[in-house]
């Protein structure tokens, strides 16, 4: 990739702010837990596997900032840098998932001491990062059969590199496809209220060089009806032990019209977005934003001040509705809840405790 999402820089966390984009690529040098945390929760890095990675950074940057030698005054202020990023995002199993790596380190402070923990955080954040460009690259290479020849290939939000520490989860697969040398043509629907298709997936596309078609978020149902569509391909952010997936807002409505249409639905994500101690997609957290991320356009408003807002920024699409899940241990297909255990994935639950 021609740039990097985040990257660990020892005294801070550097994250590409894609609040910016496409207009402006400008990175944000974050100096400390909070900045980190706060960068998260503001959608300066976004995507459920860059938020694990940007999570577990924040943690290690937190404890070589934190200046103590008492291994409990050191708990008790990692404990608090590990709250505040659990509470940045609840939908995203991967924070979870990353925060609880950490912990499991943290847990070790009377054996190994103050200084070795630290270095090991570090180290624990830095392999995160690494390892997710390594599953991304596994995820494409599996999923990359899906897409044929000529096919058009419809996809939601951003689940690029933009999403993950480097190729993409559902991006990842279009650009394995296409480095073997497929041809297909791309169409990115807007996905708003926030425009991450349009922001950043179609400008994504546009730096791979690869061929991309931008929709309104109203068109894929005729899309769809004219024959262009051949599969439509999503990533994750939390995905229930029945194969139910949560994933951004207007996927669910995707999956019900490719269902209609007959078009294969396939969902992208890594084993960490697995969370197998939820029954169903009902026991998935939804986040809810701001009103004005609907009420407003660039700043201005655009509705009158009177009118209530419902915002969230996800929904769950039910198991039937998918054709298969894309994961780095191959593609996962029905039974979903018997086949997902089989990734040796775990869930998310395991975060929430106390250090």
């Amino acid at each position: 990739m021609k740039f990097k999402t985040i990257e660990w820089k020892k005294s801070s966390v550097r994250i590409l702010d894609q609040r910016k984009l496409p207009l402006e690529v400008r990175y944000l040098e974050c100096r400390d837990p909070h900045s980190v945390a706060q960068a998260i929760r503001t959608l300066t890095v976004r995507g459920a596997p860059a938020i694990g990675v940007a999570a577990a950074m924040g943690i290690a940057l937190g404890a070589r900032k934190l200046r103590c030698r008492q291994p409990e005054v050191f708990r008790k202020g990692m404990a608090e840098v590990c709250e505040e990023m659990r509470r940045t995002r609840p939908t995203a199993a991967n924070l979870f998932w990353a925060i609880d790596r950490m912990r499991k380190i943290l847990d070790r402070i009377d054996s190994l001491g103050i200084e070795e923990v630290k270095g090991r955080l570090e180290e624990e954040a830095r392999l995160i990062h690494e390892e997710d460009i390594a599953i991304n690259r596994k995820i494409g290479d599996y999923g990359k059969g899906l897409i044929r020849e000529g096919d058009g290939v419809l996809t939601h939000c951003n689940a690029g590199a933009l999403a993950t520490a480097g190729h993409g989860t559902a991006l990842g697969i279009i650009y394995s496809a296409w480095a073997e040398g497929k041809r297909f043509q791309v169409f990115v629907d807007e996905t708003r209220p926030l425009l991450q298709g349009a922001r950043l997936t179609a400008w994504e596309l546009v730096q791979q060089k690869i061929p991309v078609t931008l929709v309104t978020d109203n068109m894929a149902a005729s899309l769809m009806k004219r024959g262009k569509i051949n599969l439509v391909l999503v990533g994750a952010d939390r995905i229930a032990r029945n194969g139910d997936t949560a994933n951004k807002i207007g996927t669910y409505g995707l999956a019900v019209l490719a269902s209609w249409h007959r078009i294969p639905f396939y969902v992208a994500a890594p084993v960490s977005t697995l969370d197998l101690d939820l029954s169903s997609g009902g026991e998935i957290p939804i986040e809810e934003r701001a009103s004005e991320e609907v009420t407003h356009f660039c700043g201005r408003r655009i509705t009158s001040r009177k009118v209530n807002v419902f915002n969230p920024a996800f929904d769950v699409t039910p198991h039937r509705l998918i054709g298969a899940i894309i994961t780095e241990k191959g593609i996962i297909r029905k039974p979903f809840e018997k086949n997902l255990r089989r990734t040796g994935a775990k869930g998310s639950r395991r975060g929430t405790r106390v250090l």
